[in-house]
């Protein structure tokens, strides 16, 4: 299935390498077309089971994607299992297993056309997509700081390949086991009080990503969050992950987080009407399902 230069294609993946990372899986894939076609903050809808067994996919931000001699260009997803069966099903699946893959799907990260002063903010694996969005930035000259955080220490993802990819790096755990004590929400504004910044990238759950444009619209900052809803058919049609905005026109409307989205400007989004957030995926982990091809 291929929908134009940039549209998503769906192939059958390889599983090349599976490695612990922390509390989290981290699954490297070649799937020819999809890494290719790649731009920050963009999703990977992965099939769980075999064909006769399939359940619902699961959606995935992009981690990064990597050029490789030996194969054609890989792409890389981080899976936080939690109780779900179908993340599990996909955290356990070893090197040489094939995955049906529908990817890249939605609208990333804007990237700023001048080199500006960015903030890259996430929260445990949410903050998987902000690291090939700094390769991004640095390639345009921007200057990028970085703020990781989780609930505990064990829950922090990516925090030495931050120090690599951006000029500051500040650490938060809400335990306060490491870094400054207290969420990304609560560290994000003074932060921007301290490190001025022209644009606020965020990933994560939706308390974080509303502080996030909150704290930048409160500095003059611009902001880019990348939601997190269900997503269930992974195409638009079953409008699961409907978003409350404000359009440019300043009237109010839902959109879809997987077509739309996952990315919206910060001040765009209606936050107070905004569903609470759901077990991804979980509330149909029994129903079949299989995209068309």
């Amino acid at each position: 299935m291929t929908e134009g230069a940039r549209g998503p294609v769906q192939v059958e993946a390889e599983v090349l390498t599976n490695k612990r990372t922390g509390v989290y899986q981290h699954l490297t894939l070649l799937a020819p077309g999809v890494a290719e076609r790649y731009r920050p903050g963009c999703l990977v809808a992965l099939a769980v089971g075999s064909l006769s067994e399939r359940i619902l996919r699961r959606a995935f931000p992009i981690y990064r994607v990597r050029a490789s001699t030996t194969y054609r260009s890989t792409l890389e997803v981080v899976i936080h299992a939690g109780e779900d069966p179908g993340r599990s099903w996909l955290a356990d699946q070893p090197a040489g297993a094939r995955i049906d893959v529908v990817g890249p799907l939605g609208r990333p990260y804007a990237l700023p056309k001048e080199p500006v002063a960015c903030l890259l903010a996430g929260s445990g694996h949410h903050s998987a997509p902000l690291f090939g969005l700094a390769e991004r930035l640095r390639e345009r000259g921007c200057t990028v700081h970085m703020l990781l955080g989780a609930p505990t220490e064990r829950g922090l993802f990516g925090v030495l390949d931050a120090k690599r990819a951006a000029r500051t790096v500040v650490v938060a755990t809400e335990d306060g086991s490491v870094g400054m004590r207290g969420s990304v929400g609560d560290v994000l504004p003074g932060l921007l009080g301290r490190t001025p910044c022209d644009v606020v990238y965020a990933a994560g759950a939706n308390g974080l990503l509303h502080a996030a444009a909150a704290a930048a619209e409160e500095h003059g900052a611009w902001s880019q969050t990348a939601l997190d809803p269900p997503l269930v058919c992974t195409s638009g049609a079953c409008l699961t992950c409907a978003v409350p905005v404000v359009g440019e026109d300043g009237v109010p409307r839902m959109v879809r987080s997987c077509v739309e989205g996952p990315v919206f400007r910060g001040d765009r989004v209606r936050w107070a009407d905004l569903a609470p957030p759901t077990d991804t995926g979980t509330a149909a982990a029994d129903v079949s399902q299989d995209v068309p091809r």
